[in-house]
């Protein structure tokens, strides 16, 4: 069994410590005091006992917690008072500075919470560990200095989560969607130097992977980019390319037909489109950001941007192209293609390529290829969210999420036009929903009211978002502000009416529902009975959105939030308020979300139709998935499952395994398997547990990651069931 120290790292629980730590306390106090040998030996015991039930590695905090109980469990008050005095004591003198031995850890690579926060960070990497250092002394200054005790608190709890807490020290946004066709159409500035409009296709993707990094670099969430906006560079090739063959066949004296001249500029032309493609894919993923990993972009595919129907086709062809690099994957060091993490894809199922009968239908069959073996692409339904999403002049609107799920409400200009490249949010705090239930003991008007209380924090605690964010000059990140990414804002100039009137958004997160609702009903929310409360949980937030919208005319919006490491930190801080409650808090995670338990048995079919009215509920962000085997080989399947979203989901996605060993060559599924009372990635050929030396995929909160999870969110993706 293992233990988390204050740094983060991981030692082997040792008995003997905790026997030494409760005699130095029992030789302190009077003799008729104290307890005997046999006595600190039945603690320690017991301690080790309650670790082990824990099914994880407990920290050192918890350990101490269960020894203080145990000593008062004897009697023995006095060596009791004694030991948490001591613990006091120390607690004030690390006190004293409460980053150095995190920082250390850091250098060092000893600290398994940092190696397993971010699952596409490699925390041996110098960027990476930079980026990390920073982190620990933003969030020191967050935590003492610029947010209230009672966030901090409720944060540190486990009440709330207020996330990215190590960026919010800079006047940093969360996520956004780049006005990419701006900025290549009317030029922009990278580093001080002035980029014109692109005079064919392939510059148009150079430049757009340089404005990925430098967004990717100013903000610390996802952004979207549209493969529409590069869509009218293939026209411009196009006429460069014919201009240079007319060129070559004069000088040769040569002549072609019509026919034989298209041909030859289509040929030349695809080939640079293949090329341009590939510089997206390549750059992003071997980019690296000031925050040390590639830039999480998701890319956006929907023919019905497209202006007429020229570029339509010539957009047809770029996402043909980009279907079949990713279905291809890129080369690891072994020179083996394995599933990149980044770009994000998402795929537009709309009427002109649902059917067999529709045009652009061999794109949709390729992209059911492509999600069968790399997991990607996503697929957004128009025809679900041109009914979601309606705007006040009462028209709907198909657009692509910022990163992974993160969607911008509807919002029309002074203009009376739709907009939404260059929008982007704020930031996010997230509500523990189990955590309130657990606090209700199962009483109703206790669970309403302690509800209010906790949403009533948050409220307060996206204010101070909103307000950290208010008053920032374009200045401080030219690139979004000044130079079309998001904005053209003279230099100086505060972005603060950007933050208001519906323009960006602030979100209302939420983590597990289930729960929730099984502690407060006895049953799942997939059960009829309990399916009415689940929704009004659900409404109930929605309703304190819109009050606070209206209170502050900002755009407070709720958000189904994307658990990575708070999956394990909720869970933990539920097991130490609470104890074990069986079927709510006795595992390492909880669910995300509005999302079915993953243990939960249910059919593909029927988990996209229930989850999909919790999507329309949930308008700041949202994404259901289904777990499936290896679908290569029954691609029909895939299909039934896409043409199922079109018809009655958002926004949904497969979840499949694109694993490769590199010790012996293994490309089928790498097994978790428990070691020493932890959970470990195992090539079930070789038995190779070196995860430097294998490539794992997995989808984890609507993205893909490749650099593992800590235990909690470990132990959800081995516990999930298929759904096919």
């Amino acid at each position: 069994m293992k233990v988390i120290k204050r740094n983060g790292s991981e030692v082997i629980f040792d008995i003997t410590k905790i026997i030494a730590a409760i005699t130095k306390a029992n030789d302190t106090v009077d003799e008729g005091a104290r307890m005997t040998p046999m006595q600190i030996h039945r603690i320690a015991e017991a301690v080790e006992l309650n670790c082990i039930r824990m099914n994880r590695a407990p920290s050192v905090e918890e350990i101490q917690d269960l020894v203080e109980s145990q000593i008062m469990a004897h009697g023995a008050y006095e060596v009791a008072k004694k030991y948490i005095t001591y613990r006091y004591t120390r607690e004030l003198v690390r006190r004293s500075n409460t980053t150095d031995e995190r920082i250390l850890s850091l250098i060092e690579c000893c600290n398994e919470e940092a190696k397993q926060e971010n699952a596409n960070k490699n925390p041996m990497v110098n960027s990476v560990q930079r980026d990390y250092m920073a982190g620990e002394v933003s969030r020191d200054i967050t935590n003492r200095i610029l947010l209230p005790q009672e966030i901090v608190k409720a944060h540190e709890e486990g009440i709330i989560h207020f996330h990215d807490a190590d960026y919010y020290a800079q006047h940093m946004h969360n996520c956004d969607l780049v006005n990419l066709e701006d900025m290549l159409q009317n030029g922009t500035v990278i580093s001080g130097t002035m980029i014109e409009r692109p005079h064919s296709f392939s510059t148009a993707c150079n430049i757009a992977t340089q404005i990925i990094a430098q967004v990717a670099s100013n903000q610390y969430g996802g952004q979207s980019i549209s493969l529409t906006h590069l869509a009218p560079f293939v026209q411009v090739s196009r006429e460069k390319i014919s201009k240079t063959l007319e060129e070559e066949l004069e000088i040769s004296g040569t002549t072609l037909t019509k026919e034989q001249f298209s041909k030859i500029v289509e040929r030349r032309l695809r080939e640079e489109i293949r090329r341009g493609v590939q510089t997206i894919q390549y750059q992003v993923v071997t980019l690296l950001t000031t925050n040390g990993q590639a830039p999480f972009v998701t890319v956006f595919m929907y023919l019905g941007e497209a202006r007429n129907e020229q570029e339509k086709k010539d957009l047809a062809i770029i996402i043909e192209e980009t279907l079949l690099q990713r279905y291809q994957g890129v080369k690891n060091e072994a020179g083996v293609y394995v599933t990149p993490a980044f770009p994000k894809l998402i795929y537009v199922l709309e009427e002109q390529n649902i059917h067999e009968d529709s045009p652009y239908y061999y794109l949709t069959k390729l992209s059911a290829k492509c999600t069968a073996r790399r997991m990607v692409p996503d697929y957004i339904s128009e025809k679900k969210m041109l009914e979601l999403k309606i705007d006040k002049n009462g028209e709907g609107h198909c657009y692509t999420c910022m990163g992974c799920r993160s969607f911008l409400t509807p919002y029309v200009d002074e203009n009376g036009k739709p907009k939404y490249y260059g929008r982007f949010n704020q930031g996010v705090v997230t509500i523990n929903l189990p955590d309130v239930a657990l606090s209700s003991g199962g009483n109703l008007d206790k669970f309403w009211k302690i509800f209010d209380e906790r949403l009533e924090l948050c409220h307060k605690a996206l204010l101070c978002r909103h307000e950290r964010l208010k008053g920032t000059l374009s200045d401080a990140a030219p690139i979004l502000w000044q130079y079309g990414a998001l904005a053209r804002l003279k230099k100086g100039e505060p972005i603060d009416k950007l933050l208001y009137g519906g323009y960006s958004t602030i979100s209302l997160g939420y983590a597990g529902l289930y729960e929730c609702v099984k502690y407060m009903t006895g049953k799942s929310h997939t059960d009829p009975s309990a399916t009415p409360f689940a929704l009004q949980v659900m409404q109930h937030m929605n309703d304190a959105c819109k009050k606070w919208k209206e209170m502050h005319c900002i755009d407070f919006s709720l958000y189904g939030t994307p658990l990575e490491s708070t999956t394990y930190k909720f869970a933990k801080c539920m097991q130490k308020r609470f104890g074990i409650v069986p079927g709510i808090n006795d595992k390492g995670y909880i669910t995300n979300s509005y999302h079915i338990h993953v243990t939960e048995e249910i059919d593909a079919f029927s988990k996209l139709a229930f989850e999909a009215k919790f999507q329309q509920l949930s308008p700041g962000g949202a994404i259901s998935y289904v777990e499936v085997p290896n679908m290569q080989d029954n691609i029909e399947a895939v299909l039934q499952v896409m043409r199922f979203i079109y018809e009655n989901i958002m926004y949904a996605e497969l979840n499949t395994k694109s694993d490769y060993c590199q010790e012996c060559g293994w490309d089928g599924e790498i097994e978790i398997v428990e070691e020493d009372g932890k959970l470990v990635w195992r090539c079930p050929k070789c038995g190779n547990t070196d995860q430097s030396k294998m490539n794992v995929a997995r989808r984890t909160c609507g993205y893909i990651g490749t650099q593992y999870w800590n235990q909690g969110r470990t132990q959800e993706i081995k516990e999930r069931v298929l759904h096919l």
